[in-house]
């Protein structure tokens, strides 16, 4: 007899993502899994996209990193509650995790949710948390390579982020090569092109969040 314990792991984690899921939606919180490889951009992006709409909307965050609360210190200055986990070598945030930062937050005070998750274009890819969206965040000198390499990161993901656009003259990185990959791996995806450090396609961006709001508070 064979017994796929990956299968039964998932399963259970699944059934924690549902429950997690269930007690968002009853507070018509919007959470939004942003992932990426380290250094393409995630918390710079969080720390613009909170600056830009803090005053509409009551924002928190999860913070995910293997150590240290470094990323966590950048978006407590700026007024936002922020929940630190530190999983001490593990390479994604599951739906566990998730569960037991939940009592930590006034609920009821939240409009939109973020999950920072490992820097990892692997391991975070197949780990429902909860969320209603998950977006990837793809920086120009990484490459366009990674799309190719990392398919199920970019199949798996409503949005993909090119980001650090303002670099595209100095580096090889081909834009429109991108696309034709991303299309190929995942066309049902949005594709958001910007700087998050100079601003250059955030207004983009910041208007989907704002309609991915109201789409949750009408459900």
């Amino acid at each position: 007899m064979k017994i796929n314990l990956k299968e039964d792991v998932l399963s259970d984690q699944n059934l924690v993502a549902n429950r997690n899921r269930g007690i968002f939606k009853q507070h018509k919180i919007l959470v939004i899994n942003l992932m990426s490889s380290p250094g393409a951009g995630k918390t710079t992006l969080l720390e613009e996209t909170i600056k830009s709409l803090k005053d509409e909307f009551r924002i928190a965050v999860i913070e995910g990193d293997l150590a240290t609360e470094l990323d966590s210190e950048r978006l407590r200055s700026l007024g936002i509650k922020t929940i630190q986990i530190n999983t001490v070598g593990g390479c994604h945030l599951d739906a566990r995790m998730i569960a037991k930062t939940i009592p930590k937050f006034d609920l009821k005070s939240i409009d939109i949710l973020f999950i920072e998750n490992i820097g990892n274009l692997v391991c975070p890819s197949g780990y429902d948390l909860g969320q209603d969206y998950k977006v990837v965040v793809l920086s120009v000198p990484e490459g366009n390579d990674k799309i190719p390499k990392y398919p199920v990161m970019f199949r798996k993901t409503d949005i993909t982020i090119i980001n650090k656009i303002d670099l595209l003259p100095y580096l090889s990185f081909n834009l429109e090569e991108a696309k034709r990959d991303l299309e190929k791996i995942n066309p049902k995806a949005q594709l958001k092109v910007l700087s998050a450090q100079t601003g250059i396609g955030m207004d983009s961006w910041l208007s989907w969040i704002k309609d991915a709001y109201y789409k949750c508070l009408a459900l």
